[in-house]
């Protein structure tokens, strides 16, 4: 622990002092310096401190929310500003050292000064993310899109050509404040006129309780036709606090699992219902969390027993490394995934259908939209809501309308 800390410490150290050196190139009144001294060692403090205050037992909360929104806020701009000075500074020394062994008669320093331009440079770029963060804050977040995917099967029953699925996932209720912007997102649900909506998990960011503001909200989902179905997620469990009592921990979690049933949605547990269609049928399965690095209690095997390779297969997985590790692999070929848990890391770029890119493609191979194996399919939802920064940039929050078609994929 001691080591990690002093580690953090150097760190830390390192970036204040590039940007320093940044601002200094720019800005010669001394008063300026000071107060942008004084206004960093408040800010570094009141985030140490701040993260000092957390409390296991009470787990995300609005102000370790804040605070993790502020330290992007502070630092994410003055690492790109230290990562310019660094490079300038591997310059500088390569650049005094060829004149120190090669020009020997060289009059010039060994060190070449700091050039204005670089820092220029420095501060135009972490702008960037410092502005980009500043709207996830308070636009971002709340900025739905309604993202629409046709999937072809060429073994679809008949009857469910062209039959629509919007899929919600990670709601993480805990860290909503704005009710409107929230029931406009209920409505844009409600406007696709789906046959189904599917929810893949994370109702609340620990506790019951957390959702207690929002069902009324939340009831306000339209009846489906063909029913309203979810799943457990990994935050569902209550597993990112320290309880009291396995008691407290077993109430909490019989309490997350009641709140599914009361805004409407039937929870599967590690088991599958029929849907049926016209004579025709598909097979909607739902397996609780299954993650490569989180709680495994997803029990595939349980949950498609008696079906058969030929029966058409929806499987609603919260975590998509179930798929990855798991599901693509399984004999009883699961036609299509549904899973949410990565948010796209809530930070990224996306061109649609040009671009896409997230540090959460590091950690998952399968982290947002659409992706096939062998006519197995995968989609990712981006999440509804957000966690740990209260922000979202360039992953925006989704609304997931999935509509199959029969027959052959299209070139």
């Amino acid at each position: 622990m001691g080591l990690r800390l002093l580690f953090f410490c150097l760190f830390f150290l390192v970036i204040e002092i590039y940007a320093y050196q940044s601002v200094k190139t720019l800005i010669k009144l001394r008063w300026i310096l000071l107060a942008y001294s004084v206004i960093s060692l408040l800010l570094l403090v009141f985030i140490v401190y701040s993260f000092t205050q957390f409390d296991r037992s009470v787990g995300q909360t609005k102000q370790t929310m804040f605070t993790m929104g502020l330290m992007l806020v502070v630092y994410l701009p003055k690492i790109v500003m230290t990562v310019i000075l660094l490079g300038e500074d591997v310059f500088r020394l390569t650049a005094g050292a060829i004149n120190y062994f090669v020009d020997k008669n060289s009059n010039s320093d060994f060190l070449p000064s700091r050039r204005k331009f670089v820092s220029q440079i420095g501060l135009g770029l972490a702008s960037i993310p410092f502005l980009s963060l500043i709207y996830g804050i308070f636009e971002g977040r709340y900025n739905y899109k309604v993202i629409k995917q046709a999937i072809h099967f060429p073994d679809l029953p008949d009857a469910f050509d062209g039959f629509k699925i919007t899929q919600i996932s990670d709601v993480h209720s805990g860290s909503f404040d704005e009710a409107e912007k929230i029931n406009y997102a209920i409505d844009l649900i409600n406007e696709q006129n789906s046959d189904m909506i599917l929810f893949t998990g994370d109702i609340v960011n620990t506790h019951a309780k957390e959702m207690h503001p929002w069902i009324e909200t939340f009831s306000r989902i339209s009846k489906h036709k063909y029913g309203k179905f979810s799943v457990l997620g990994n935050h569902d469990y209550g597993e990112y606090v320290t309880w009291p009592t396995q008691t407290e921990k077993d109430e909490n979690f019989e309490d997350i699992k009641k709140l599914y049933g009361q805004i409407g949605f039937q929870l599967l547990l590690n088991e599958h219902v029929f849907i049926e269609k016209d004579g025709g049928k598909i097979a909607l399965v739902g397996v609780e969390n299954w993650g490569k690095n989180f709680k495994q209690a997803g029990d595939l095997k349980k949950a498609s027993q008696h079906l058969s390779k030929d029966d058409f297969k929806i499987l609603m997985s919260h975590d998509p490394s179930h798929w990855n590790e798991v599901v693509q692999h399984d004999d009883k070929h699961f036609h299509l995934t549904l899973s949410g848990h990565t948010h796209g890391m809530q930070f990224g770029i996306e061109i649609p259908g040009f671009f896409k890119w997230s540090l959460a493609q590091y950690v998952y191979k399968q982290w947002a939209g659409l992706y096939e194996n062998l006519g197995r399919y995968v989609y990712v939802n981006r999440g509804f809501g957000f966690h740990a920064y209260p922000g979202r940039v360039g992953i925006m929050p989704e609304i997931t309308v999935i509509q199959l078609i029969k027959g052959e994929k299209l070139a």
